[in-house]
């Protein structure tokens, strides 16, 4: 077998659209679980690291947060927009099609994060301010920053990249870059931090260039595979008006998923703002509970990463039958886990928050917490499975507006409720309800939702 019969052989073995879809939905989501646990461990060590330094850059890398997760959630948005019209088109089996939105969309990246990188530098002060930084930080703050923001580029193209490759049906390959990244991320943060050996003491901008330079590996791996593998990066630009429709279907997938990222944040910021009220071990508890809670809920975002690439090649074959069925089965899986989740955390929740706090009010909030509220995550799970499914068939709204109404409306304006009439046990009993009613009432639309995706223009395509 000649080179290009083993990657046409490849390529089917990874097509969606045949095989067993329980069956592809742990072959994506099971190296994505792995990947996800192994960058959240790199950022814990990296953390740990630069509280070694002392109180001061601890507090700086706290302040930039925000902005890092607000460039996480820009890379995640391009990131679901390219894959979604990637996997329709992959569906559709036209590989000139899907050759020339990948170089599209990796070209828009390209062009925002450029934009992102620029501006960034030229306004960290200003933002920081803005942010309420304190003067003291800011040196921190900027030698943290300007290499964040100058490599944008190594921080935002694996992301996207991933998200093209789960598109196509490979998951395996996203997985084994992300555990790279992390492990050269955890070998260069002491050198570069502390200055060991031959290396430069950096400190905070250590930190920053580790992150960067581990994720160089990905780029590299993953730039290599579109171009010699897969053989869908093109080398021509084409017609505006074929460039412009491409970049239009992207971002009109790719913004509703900013904004549905950038939601829970703003909903956690509500709710501690809530917790606060009653008193700082309240808010000590609910964090404690939630750091726990989102260990737990890591094969649940690689579920979500999972699906959209099953729904999408489906929905551009016009398998509605098989793109029901991703619903179904990624249904079960969070039903499975989180009854697993749920039952595990109730039993263990005193042992657990005494690992953590050896204050009496901060363990009796956070086990209160982890025995009710993970009892109803099977509510988030169908959520945001449903809307990564839809937001693959060209349909991102009802993701937006499940989102919306369930971090803001149930959760954040719930607990504030439920606190008001019922005290902190009011507040803790609304986010389990939140799970619950939104979960009912998102699995009830799902049954009843056309399965077919957004029709989109017939592009005529410049010649490969």
């Amino acid at each position: 077998m000649n080179t290009e019969d083993k990657q046409a052989h490849a390529r089917k073995k990874r097509d969606l659209t045949q095989g067993p879809v329980m069956g592809h939905l742990l072959r994506l989501g099971i190296p994505m679980t792995i990947g996800i646990v192994a960058v959240m461990s790199a950022a814990v060590v990296d953390t740990w690291y630069i509280s070694r330094l002392g109180t001061i850059p601890l507090a700086a890398i706290s302040f930039c947060v925000p902005v890092l997760f607000a460039l996480q959630s820009l890379s995640i948005g391009l990131g679901i927009g390219a894959s979604s019209v990637v996997s329709r088109a992959a569906g559709e089996g036209n590989r000139d099609h899907m050759a020339r939105l990948v170089t599209d969309a990796l070209l828009l990246a390209v062009l925002i994060v450029a934009t992102v990188s620029v501006v960034g530098v030229l306004s960290v002060d200003p933002l920081f301010r803005l942010l309420r930084a304190p003067p003291e930080l800011m040196p921190d703050i900027r030698a943290y920053m300007h290499i964040a923001f100058i490599g944008s580029a190594f921080i935002v193209a694996p992301m996207v990249a991933g998200n093209l490759l789960r598109a196509l049906g490979d998951a395996r390959l996203p997985g084994i870059t992300m555990v790279a990244g992390a492990v050269i991320n955890l070998i260069l943060d002491p050198f570069l931090i502390f200055g060991i050996g031959p290396f430069p003491r950096m400190e905070l901008a250590g930190a920053a260039l580790a992150t960067v330079l581990s994720n160089v590996t990905a780029v590299l791996v993953m730039g290599w595979i579109m171009v010699h593998r897969e053989k869908l990066v093109l080398l021509h630009i084409p017609p505006w008006a074929e460039l412009k429709e491409s970049w239009g279907e992207v971002l009109r997938i790719g913004l509703p998923a900013v904004g549905t990222n950038m939601i829970n944040p703003i909903s956690l910021a509500i709710l501690t703002a809530v917790f606060a009220s009653f008193g700082t071990a309240a808010v000590a508890g609910l964090g404690v509970a939630g750091r726990i809670e989102f260990l737990f809920a890591i094969p649940l975002l690689a579920l979500s990463a999972s699906i959209g690439p099953i729904t999408g090649q489906n929905g551009g074959a016009g398998n509605t039958p098989r793109v029901r069925e991703a619903f179904t089965a990624s249904f079960r899986i969070v039903f499975i886990w989180t009854a697993f989740t749920g039952i595990t955390l109730f039993l263990l929740a005193g042992t657990i928050a005494r690992v953590f706090s050896n204050d009496p009010d901060v363990v009796a909030v956070s086990r209160f917490v982890l025995m009710v509220v993970p009892l109803t995550a099977a509510g988030y799970g169908v959520v945001i499975a449903t809307a990564a499914g839809f937001n693959a068939l060209g349909r991102p709204f009802p993701g937006l507006v499940m989102s919306f109404g369930r971090s803001l409306v149930l959760t954040s304006a719930g607990a504030w409720i439920g606190g008001i009439y019922f005290g902190l046990t009011g507040a803790i009993a609304a986010m389990a309800l939140s799970n619950i009613i939104s979960g009912i009432v998102v699995w009830f639309w799902v049954r009843r939702a056309p399965m077919h995706v957004r029709k989109r223009k017939e592009m005529t395509l410049a010649p490969r």
